[in-house]
C-alpha cells in the first residue's frame, strides 16, 4: 500500500515509520477474521483494515473527525491482527501513531478529557494504593460498575527472606500490588524455591503503558526512562541477570522500550538492553521445571483449570503455549477455551472503563467459552484480564503463578 505523506509528516520519525508499515499492507483482509471489534460490530472501519485506511488518509493530509477518532478508540490494541497478518504489518505501532495525531487534531470534550486524565494520572499515582484500600472497605455499598473494578481484599503472604547468587529484577507494576498483592509475592516465593532471588526496585514505578496508550505518549516515555534509571545499576553491574515481568501487559511494553526510545540519544542503548533483558515469567518455566518437579505437590485428580492467554502474551509478545505445556508437565490439567482462545477478553488496559459497551460482551463471550470446560478456576497472566473476567463470574480467577505457589511443598 503506497501513500503520499502530507508535508507536516515528511522527515518526521512518525511519518517514516508509518510509511514503512503501510508499504507492507496488501489489503488482504485476513485480519478482520480475528479482530474482536469487527466480530462484534461487523463494520469495516472497526477492523484493522478500515482503521489502517483512516490513518493513511490522515497521514496524507485529510482532516480527521470525531468519527475517525471513535473508530480508533474502539480498537483494543490486542494485536491479534498482527498474529494473523501474512505480511507482518506492525499494526500496533501504526495505531499508536494514528491515535496520537488524531488526538492532537480533534480535541475531546471536557468529560472525556477528565476521565482519561483521571485514569492516566490516578492508576499510576502513589495514592492509588490507599484509594484501592478505601474502595475495598466500602465495596459492599459501591455501585455495580465501580464494584466490578474493585477486587476483594487479598492477603499476599510472606515475601521470601533467603538470598541467592541468582538475582532477577521483578517489575512490581502500578496497580497489581494494590489490587492483587499475592501475584508478586507468589512470584517471589516460586523463584525462591528455584534458587532465584526476586529484587524489586521501588523507584521503577509504572512501566509507562497506561499513559502511552491513553495518548500521553510523552508522559509514558518519561515513565519508561524512570524505570530504566531504576533498573540500570543492578542490570549494568550484573547483579541482576534479567527483568522478570508477571503482568503480560507490562511485559509487552518493556520489550518495546528499545523501539520506543530508539531516537533518544541518552536512552536508546540502555532501552535496547533493558528490552533484551526483559522476560515474561512464563519464559522462565522450562528452566525451572526440574526444581519445581521436586517441590510441587501433585494437583487434585480430575480438577480442570481453564486458562485465558492474554493478548499481550500471545499476540504482543508472541508467546503461545508455554504456560499450558509447562503446567501440564507438572501435572496440572490446564486447558484453553475450546473456541476463540485467540480473542481478547475485553480488558485491554483501560479499555473496559472507556468502552464498557464492547468490553462486557467480549468478557461474557470469553467466560462462556471457558465455562464449557467446567473448570474449578480460571487462570490468566495479566492483572487486567484477571480483574475483568472476575467481574463476570463467581469462579475464582487467578494468575497461574498463584497456583504453583499454593502447590509448593512446605519447607521444614
Amino acid at each position: 500500500m503506497q501513500t503520499t505523506l502530507a508535508p507536516e509528516f515528511i522527515d518526521t520519525a512518525d511519518g517514516r515509520e508509518a510509511e514503512a508499515i503501510l508499504r507492507k499492507c496488501v489489503h488482504c483482509g485476513f485480519c478482520t477474521a480475528t479482530c474482536p471489534t469487527y466480530q462484534l460490530l461487523g463494520d469495516e472501519l472497526d477492523g484493522p483494515r478500515g482503521r489502517i485506511y483512516l490513518i493513511k488518509q490522515v497521514l496524507e493530509g485529510q482532516a480527521p473527525t470525531e468519527k475517525t477518532r471513535t473508530h480508533l478508540d474502539r480498537c483494543l490494541t490486542c494485536r491479534n491482527c498482527e498474529t494473523t497478518c501474512p505480511s507482518g504489518v506492525q499494526y500496533g505501532h501504526l495505531v499508536d501513531i494514528g491515535r496520537r495525531i488524531v488526538e492532537e487534531k480533534v480535541p475531546r470534550r471536557t468529560g472525556e478529557r477528565a476521565l482519561r486524565w483521571t485514569l492516566k494520572e490516578g492508576l499510576t499515582s502513589p495514592l492509588f494504593g490507599p484509594a484501592m484500600k478505601l474502595g475495598q472497605a466500602m465495596r459492599g455499598v459501591l455501585p455495580a460498575a465501580l464494584k466490578a473494578k474493585v477486587p476483594e481484599p487479598q492477603k499476599a503472604g510472606a515475601w521470601p527472606t533467603r538470598t541467592h547468587a541468582r538475582r532477577m529484577l521483578l517489575l512490581a507494576g502500578c496497580v497489581q500490588p494494590s489490587m492483587a498483592p499475592n501475584i508478586n509475592a507468589a512470584t517471589a516465593r516460586v523463584l525462591d524455591a528455584c534458587g532465584i532471588q526476586a529484587v524489586v526496585a521501588p523507584s521503577a514505578g509504572c512501566c509507562g503503558a497506561v499513559k502511552f496508550h491513553l495518548n500521553d505518549q510523552q508522559g509514558g516515555l518519561q515513565q519508561m526512562r524512570a524505570a530504566i534509571d531504576a533498573w540500570w545499576p543492578l542490570l549494568d553491574s550484573g547483579e541482576a541477570e534479567a527483568i522478570v515481568v508477571n503482568a503480560s501487559g507490562c511485559g509487552v511494553t518493556v520489550k518495546e522500550y528499545g523501539h520506543l526510545l530508539r531516537d533518544d540519544p541518552a536512552y536508546a542503548d540502555k532501552a535496547a538492553r533493558v528490552s533484551a533483558a526483559a522476560r515474561d515469567l512464563s519464559e522462565l518455566l522450562p528452566e525451572l521445571l526440574p526444581r519445581l518437579r521436586e517441590q510441587i505437590a501433585p494437583p487434585a485428580s480430575g480438577e480442570v483449570l481453564a486458562y485465558h492467554p492474554p493478548c499481550t502474551l500471545q499476540h504482543g509478545q508472541k508467546l503461545r503455549g508455554g504456560v499450558e505445556s509447562n503446567l501440564k508437565a507438572l501435572g496440572f490439567d490446564l486447558r484453553t477455551a475450546p473456541e476463540e482462545s485467540h480473542l481478547c477478553c475485553g480488558s485491554a488496559g483501560t479499555y473496559s472503563v472507556l468502552q464498557p459497551e464492547l468490553a462486557q460482551p467480549l468478557r461474557d463471550r470469553k467466560l462462556q467459552h471457558l465455562g464449557r470446560l467446567r473448570p474449578a478456576a480460571i487462570l490468566s497472566s495479566n492483572i487486567g484480564c484477571i480483574t475483568h473476567l472476575q467481574s463476570g463470574t463467581d469462579l475464582p480467577v487467578k494468575h497461574w503463578i498463584e497456583v504453583l505457589d499454593a502447590a509448593l511443598l512446605p519447607k521444614f
